[in-house]
């Protein structure tokens, strides 16, 4: 029985150092074919690192407003009896746009131009009378402040009159009429709108801590995707004196030019602010950035040493980078590269320290600083 046994005990350890040694074996082959195999090149684009000059500027979103902008309507009521003008057209200041009935005004005024002269021809007989001592003061006093009541109700109702005909308080453009010929209006009803188009204002909100950047006169430039590609010149004319207590922002007013009259009242606009002189950044598309919880890094294509076919050996190393400002479709590096260094701008989801690489330039990512949809 326990001869048995022992030979039993003996089968069971050949069997398990069998199992044991063949796992050892096979691991340790494992490795040596994992050591002796070589890690395969992986095909990546690159760009080498330079510098380029940088307008520091503030980005803001606006809207744009007339300098002179009105909905003209009439100060008193009447029917419409003339109308001078076009929907569209520009105007001089005091062009006449619209008459309204005015005849018992002026027949009011004749009536009282006739008491008026009456008044006079009294107050020069009184006065001739007063110098000989025929009439008192009294009476030449009278007559004084009745010539002068004629005159001033003679000019209130010629301020009526003219009130019934409307005049361009300034030169600009005309909206779309409405009213009609024969139309009563009353008083306050809008006529016409008309807005003065160059120059013209944008309002946009600045928050506070960008106050100190900027200053009256500064230069701007305007675009708006109603004229895609076109930029308008201007330069700051106002800074309000109070910030919002709710938003902290400050409203800032521009002057830009329109001669063209392509910039309308009510239109959006994004406006560029220069606020600092011209900086030297080293760019580098952003798809060359990998964000990191860790860090922000890129690979740099590095030789190192020759391959078996003479040419020199390509390897990709990682190096962590400060990133700074976007423009497009670039981005600031503020350190950890040199300009002059080759880095890889695509195909780095392949890569980790020490890959051999092959570059391939052929198709690079946008680098563009200012890009613009296809479709534009």
């Amino acid at each position: 029985m326990t001869k048995r046994m022992v030979i039993m005990l003996v089968l069971v350890g050949m069997l398990f150092g069998g199992i044991f040694g063949f796992q050892a074996f096979k691991a340790q082959m494992i490795k040596k074919f994992m050591t002796a195999r070589a890690i395969s090149p992986q095909t990546v684009s690159t760009l080498k690192a330079t510098e380029q000059s940088w307008q520091p500027q503030l980005e803001v979103v606006g809207t744009l407003r007339a300098v002179h902008g009105a909905d003209l309507a009439p100060e008193v009521s009447g029917t419409v009896t003339g109308i001078n003008f076009q929907s569209g057209k520009e105007v001089e200041t005091g062009t006449l746009l619209l008459t309204l009935n005015a005849a018992a005004d002026l027949a009011r005024l004749q009536s009282l131009k006739a008491v008026a002269e009456l008044a006079k021809q009294t107050f020069l007989r009184d006065q001739q009378q007063f110098k000989e001592k025929v009439i008192s003061q009294a009476t030449l006093d009278a007559a004084t402040a009745n010539l002068k009541d004629t005159r001033a109700r003679i000019a209130a109702q010629q301020a009526l009159i003219d009130k019934k005909f409307i005049r361009a308080p300034f030169a600009g453009r005309l909206g779309i009429r409405a009213v009609d010929l024969g139309q009563y209006l009353n008083a306050g009803t809008k006529i016409v709108t008309l807005q003065a188009l160059d120059p013209i204002f944008i309002d946009f909100y600045l928050p506070q801590k960008a106050i100190s950047q900027i200053k009256v006169r500064d230069r701007i430039t305007v675009k708006t995707d109603a004229f895609p590609g076109q930029n308008f010149a201007g330069e700051i004319s106002a800074i309000n004196p109070t910030v919002d207590l709710n938003t902290r922002n400050v409203v800032v007013r521009a002057r830009v030019d329109n001669p063209r009259h392509q910039l309308l009242p009510g239109m959006f606009a994004t406006a560029d602010i220069r606020v600092a002189k011209p900086r030297r950044y080293l760019t580098l598309p952003q798809t060359a950035i990998t964000f990191n919880p860790y860090g922000t890094t890129v690979f740099l294509v590095e030789e190192q040493g020759k391959g078996p076919d003479g040419k020199p050996r390509l390897v990709a190393q990682q190096k962590f980078v400060t990133t700074g400002e976007t423009r497009g479709d670039q981005i600031a590096i503020l350190d950890g590269i040199k300009p002059g260094e080759e880095v890889v701008t695509s195909g780095q989801i392949k890569l980790r320290n020490g890959t051999p690489v092959i570059i391939n330039n052929t198709i690079q990512p946008t680098n563009n600083p200012a890009p613009t949809p296809k479709d534009k």
